[in-house]
């Protein structure tokens, strides 16, 4: 048997008479039982193009409907190539529509912007829309 200090900050520090080893392994159960409980989010990614056809937009938003349903975050980008990048309001309109499809059952995390030679904006799961 050993003499433990429960709680250091406690006034006064709160100590008990127990084996040290089975109040180590105790710890290490409860820290075990936490991480497993707690839920990790994810970044799916979906590209788009400015030319993207619409029944390819409506397969997108379909994966994007079932990543946020697991509660995953999505990241919509809208890839620029050459001469697309003089029209960058195509894929600006692309990813309003996009959001705008997704509005019921997610928030924008992150407003559409221009990164590089892409257009980008990520979308979290509402909180308590959640279906599993």
């Amino acid at each position: 048997m050993d003499l433990v200090e429960i709680a250091p900050q406690a006034n006064p520090p709160v100590c008990k008479i127990i084996d040290y080893g089975k109040f180590v392994y105790e710890l290490q159960k409860k820290e075990k039982l936490q991480k497993k409980k707690q839920h990790v989010s994810v970044l799916k990614e979906i590209r788009l193009h400015p030319n993207t056809d619409t029944h390819d937009f409506e397969f997108k938003v379909r994966h994007a409907i079932n990543f946020i349903e697991e509660g995953n975050k999505v990241k919509v980008s809208v890839i620029f190539k050459g001469r697309e990048l003089a029209y960058t309001e195509i894929g600006e309109e692309l990813l309003r529509k996009f959001i705008e499809r997704l509005s019921d059952i997610a928030k924008v995390e992150q407003e559409p912007k221009f990164e590089g030679k892409a257009m980008l904006a990520i979308l979290a799961p509402q909180k308590g829309k959640k279906k599993k």
